[in-house]
């Protein structure tokens, strides 16, 4: 019985880090590239690529290398009601300013840049809709 609070414990912990949840708002409009990420969080690559990985390992997201890029996507969509529980909860009323994560304009990504690999980075089966 400990195995299940265990292993429950460790994947809410996937969740307990400001920029994963960031890069997890990201990916929940669609499938990004580590540059593009980067572009919207504005941090360093290789820390970006870090926080990426340790979703990757708990199994919250995936890879797909399209070219010479790698592009990202949420496996189980399900994650985003957790999310919207938790902002439930702590903002009943939706006062809290919400983050938007722009895109900035000089986005250099593949996808951003020349359109490249729209058509080949799976996209989601369902479209989660919070309502």
């Amino acid at each position: 019985m400990d195995d299940l609070f265990i292993t429950q414990s460790e994947y809410f912990k996937l969740f307990s880090h400001p920029v994963r949840l960031k890069i997890l708002e990201i990916l929940r409009r669609e499938d990004a590239c580590v540059c593009h990420i980067n572009a919207i969080l504005d941090l360093r690559q290789s820390y970006v690529s870090q926080q990426l990985a340790v979703l990757r390992e708990g199994g919250i997201i995936e890879d797909q290398k399209c070219g010479w890029n790698v592009y990202y996507r949420v496996i189980d969509r399900r994650i985003y009601e957790i999310m919207d529980g938790v902002l439930s909860i702590i903002d009943p009323d939706g006062t809290l300013l919400r983050d938007p994560l722009a895109l900035p304009a000089d986005c250099p990504c593949p996808r951003c840049r020349d359109g490249e690999c729209d058509e080949k980075v799976a996209q989601p089966e369902t479209e989660y809709s919070a309502e």
